[in-house]
């Protein structure tokens, strides 16, 4: 330990490095930003523009808006800069704050698509008590409760990994300051974080997933005793769109921090970030929002004035 530098940045070796393909991660990095970059913004803004979509569905969905232009904005960036110059450096403040900001995202979406469910669930399943349930007020102690409760449990992750020494390597094989790839290259005895992360995300991760699936197992129930054809649909295609997201964002998120280091391959690991940090904040707008009628006309509106 005496004889090994300290390292003081790191580099993100991201996809490729020969420069052909770098330019072209780089046109698919920028227009993957792009579109989730318009997307959440045309949704948030036309819902805070029309009043008839002020209710407590669209409120969530602003905030989810918000989290995925925070969550691609934290990776993307960086990727594309690092794939146009060819500088994979980040210095150690800047991963810092990128695993801050991930770790933060991350907890506010699964945060918000809990609420979410439950939101779905009060309205499907007591619609006459929907506006007593779900009032503003109960609204934004929720949407405060979980970005509070997020920024804590990012704060305490983000504490526990830059206490331990990196030396061995200031290589992370990602396009992004990796948590499990900045435990690879520890050279101290990372067991706390890792037991941490382990133990914190098996409890929060089941504890959300088994409330949403439960939701959704008394929404599936109610929808299937609905008698109109019609409203079966529209009930199941409100639904099953977000339990899709969510399933697909949880599994995945899940395999990249609980997995072994002995499953740990270059592309696996790139697919299975890409799946939890990318593909959320580009399917969000699509299937929550430009499904939607109402969303779709306030959209339209916008765009002709």
């Amino acid at each position: 330990m005496a004889n090994q530098s300290i390292v003081t940045g790191f580099l993100l070796m991201g996809f490729s490095d020969y420069r052909d393909m770098q330019i072209v991660y780089f046109v698919i990095f920028l227009v993957i930003y792009l579109l989730s970059l318009i997307g959440n913004l045309l949704l948030g803004v036309a819902v805070i523009l029309n009043r008839h979509l002020h209710a407590p569905m669209y409120f969530f969905l602003v905030n989810l808006s918000f989290s995925d232009i925070c969550f691609i904005s934290t990776t993307i960036p960086k990727a594309m800069a690092a794939s146009l110059t060819n500088n994979k450096q980040i210095s150690y403040a800047g991963c810092a704050a990128q695993v801050f900001s991930v770790f933060t995202c991350i907890g506010s979406e699964l945060a918000l698509l809990t609420v979410m469910a439950y939101d779905r669930y009060v309205a499907i399943c007591h619609p006459l008590q929907y506006m007593l349930v779900m009032n503003w007020s109960a609204c934004l102690q929720m949407a405060t409760a979980s970005w509070i409760i997020t920024l804590i449990h990012a704060l305490m992750h983000t504490i526990l990994i830059f206490r331990l020494n990196f030396c061995k390597s200031n290589r992370i094989e990602q396009f992004f300051c990796d948590v499990p790839h900045l435990l690879m290259i520890s050279c101290t005895n990372g067991s706390i974080s890792q037991i941490l992360i382990l133990v914190i995300g098996i409890t929060v991760d089941s504890l959300c997933s088994g409330f949403i699936f439960i939701s959704y197992g008394y929404i599936f129930s109610t929808v299937l005793k609905i008698p109109s054809i019609q409203g079966r649909y529209k009930a199941f295609s409100t639904c099953t769109p977000h339990l899709a997201v969510f399933s697909l964002f949880l599994t995945s998120a899940i395999f990249a921090y609980m997995r072994p280091q002995s499953l740990s391959f270059h592309t696996l690991d790139l697919l299975s970030a890409f799946l939890y940090t990318v593909l959320p904040p580009i399917l969000n707008p699509l299937i929550y929002s430009f499904r939607n009628k109402d969303i779709q006309k306030a959209v339209w509106k916008m765009l002709q004035k």
